[in-house]
């Protein structure tokens, strides 16, 4: 199929130079969305019609076989060999059970290694006298280990994420999701679905996934690839704000207060106060004649474009035009017949500019924020009955800037940059966004990206356990509605397929503390993992062991030997502490020998072993997981609650096997 597309020659079927190289760059495009993936197997599974589908099984028709994989693949007279996953024929290999056949008389999983086929399995769906089995292969494929950045789970697919994943382009959908769940995967996959089924009007309308960090963001960065999809972008929520250089910060509280939804409010009213009702006519000269238009019909004008509440830039541009047809409207009184032509003349006309310029005057979104948040007065008159004074002075600069280029913005302020920009013209919308991680935007981060999907669908994946900002939502209801989404579907992913049984049911002691009421997670797997916890030798005792080593020394020797253990196994391994601790671990790492990698970075062959702070671990997993001191990952937030949340997520990343290594005391939450 590649070397069709390659052997194309499109010289005599091109009009043009332009129309050449936009049928090149789609040809370009074809060709690497058809490259061979090593280890990778076209297909991965078979289905056994007991009838044509679609066809009437009363008329005895002889059924038809299908082949199922990542891509569709043709032969060279153009039939099919292997089906798309997301057709509708190959649903069944998803759904279809004893229960319920699906008019499947035989499914069959294949499995393979290293890109051979090794084995395979079937399932007689349709026959009464064959029992339900757990699939071997099935199991197999979720616990094999994990090198390199997120796959995709085409193969491995279940009832209730299918039906996520399938769900329909015009509806949104908000995915809980515990540690494990396959959230992400379902999400990243609801948007190879959606391509697939939509595909002309999300070329049209575009398609964004927006993730934590950009070491998240390089970690799943080949799903959608490895499924023929190249044009979903990606990005953070700091990246679709990114109006000025953020080089600041705020204490919790201040970030808090910023991310508020009030402040939507605070800022609307700071830009229609730009708005002052005219008290002068306007005076327009055309050859010999004047044209006035009088104070009080100006105010008409004003107060009309007010109450319909446009963006401001939208009916900044209006208004010109405005005066100009009450202009035109007196021109046909006097007898006169002026065109559209004549509007515009007098809509640019000198007097009618500055006038506009006076009532309506343009208004730069960051200038804005920078005035409210260094202006005590201005920002006391915009948030009364909003902010009370002490949260007014919790968001005042102590030092005011005097420009935008000068001031040290923090990510929250480039949030509310975000939202006065929208207030002064609309965001473009896209088809379908993915929002991932959403237990941690505030209020104001939401609205950012509902601006992005107004007139489009999203999916938001979340767990509300693993929340660790100050600001983290309380339920998906509230967040919901801050995105713009009140209507989305809430479904709740509860079976787990990457956490052993013993380490999530070891985390899920934290549920009670950190999310109250949440389902914990019951681990489908049937290795029950390695778990273990172990406090340091030299922990109870101060000064120098009998080797003559510190007690630091000590910890830090047992803590690489836990980690050149975990080496030993098959696959990846991650070492995860506090940030405070990143440093003294990396020198002990290296002193040691052991080479590592930063978050997010693609695991080799050659280095498997990966340093990770507590903060940047969310969505990330690794076969084997070393987590030191989780009292000081506790420690390392502003608040227990938030604390213990971003332990929570450190304790779920294994996918194998995790070791808790420990001098200081467990929290007692732990017990």
């Amino acid at each position: 199929m590649r070397e069709d597309v390659e052997s194309l020659d499109i010289r005599d079927v091109t009009a043009n130079w332009v129309n050449a190289a936009v049928l090149q760059r789609q040809m370009d495009e074809r060709i690497k969305a058809l490259a061979d993936l090593s280890h990778t197997p076209l297909f991965f599974g078979r289905l056994d019609y007991l009838h044509p589908p679609g066809a009437d099984k009363a008329e005895g028709a002889e059924g038809e076989r299908f082949y199922i994989g990542r891509r569709h693949v043709h032969d060279a007279e153009g039939d099919p060999m292997v089906i798309d996953w997301r057709a509708p024929v190959s649903q069944p290999f998803y759904r279809a059970s004893k229960k319920n056949p699906m008019d499947v008389g035989l499914r069959r999983r294949f499995g393979y290694t290293g890109g051979d086929l090794t084995a395979y399995e079937d399932e007689h769906l349709s026959d009464p006298a064959e029992a339900a089995a757990t699939s071997k292969l099935l199991q197999q494929e979720i616990e094999r280990p994990r090198v390199g950045p997120m796959r995709d789970i085409v193969a491995t697919i279940q009832p209730e994420q299918d039906e996520i994943v399938r769900s329909g382009l015009s509806g949104s959908v908000c995915v809980q999701g515990g540690p494990g769940t396959g959230k992400t995967a379902v999400g990243l996959h609801r948007v190879a679905y959606l391509l697939y089924a939509h595909r002309e009007r999300l070329a049209r309308t575009g398609t964004l996934v927006i993730g934590p960090n950009k070491s998240f963001l390089h970690y799943i960065e080949q799903v959608l690839p490895a499924l023929g999809e190249l044009e979903v972008k990606q990005a953070t929520v700091d990246d679709l704000v990114a109006h000025v250089e953020v080089r600041g910060g705020d204490d919790a509280t201040a970030a808090v207060i910023k991310g508020d939804a009030r402040m939507a409010e605070v800022l609307r009213r700071a830009v229609r106060s730009h708005v002052t009702l005219p008290a002068e006519p306007v005076v327009v000269v055309r050859g010999s004649r004047r044209w006035r238009v009088a104070a009080y019909e100006l105010e008409e004008i004003v107060r009309e474009l007010l109450d319909r509440d446009i963006r401001y830039g939208a009916a900044r541009e209006a208004l010109p035009q405005r005066i100009a047809h009450a202009v035109l409207v007196q021109m046909e009184r006097s007898g006169e017949a002026p065109d559209d032509r004549v509007q515009d003349a007098v809509a640019r006309n000198t007097a009618v500019k500055a006038a506009v310029k006076a009532i309506w005057p343009p208004v730069d979104p960051a200038k804005l924020v920078l005035r409210l948040l260094s202006d005590a007065d201005f920002l006391a008159v915009h948030a009364e009955g909003l902010l009370d004074e002490d949260e007014q002075k919790e968001i005042l600069w102590q030092k005011p800037t005097r420009s935008v280029k000068a001031a040290k913005w923090s990510a929250a302020d480039a949030v509310l940059i975000d939202e006065a920009t929208d207030l002064v013209q609309r965001t473009h919308s896209l088809g379908h966004v993915v929002l991932d991680e959403a237990q941690d935007l505030s209020p104001m981060q939401y609205r950012a990206v509902g601006r992005r999907c107004t007139t489009g669908s999203a999916t938001v994946l979340g767990d509300l356990a693993q929340g660790t900002t100050p600001w983290a939502t309380r339920s998906w209801d509230e967040a919901l509605r801050h995105l713009g989404k009140d209507e989305a579907v809430i479904e709740e992913l509860t079976a787990g397929f990457r956490v052993p049984t013993d380490v999530i049911t070891y985390a899920s002691r934290l549920l009670p503390h950190i999310a109250p009421g949440l389902t914990p997670v019951a681990s489908v797997r049937e290795n029950p993992g390695f778990f273990e916890v172990r406090a340091h030798s030299g922990a109870a005792d101060a000064g120098e062991t009998d080797t003559g080593a510190t007690d630091t020394e000590v910890v830090e020797a047992e803590i690489v030997e836990a980690v050149r253990e975990l080496l030993r196994n098959e696959g990846s391994t991650g070492l995860i502490a506090a940030d405070a601790r990143i440093p003294v671990l990396a020198e002990a790492l290296a002193a040691a020998g052991l080479t590592y990698l930063g978050p997010g970075e693609e695991t080799t062959a050659e280095t498997r072993l990966t340093l990770v702070p507590a903060s940047l671990a969310k969505g990330l997993e690794y076969d084997y997981v070393v987590l030191d001191e989780p009292q000081a990952v506790v420690d390392g937030e502003p608040d227990e609650r938030t604390g213990l949340r971003r332990l929570y997520v450190a304790l779920t990343r294994a996918v194998s096997g995790l070791i808790v290594t420990h001098a200081a005391p467990l929290p007692p939450q732990l017990a």
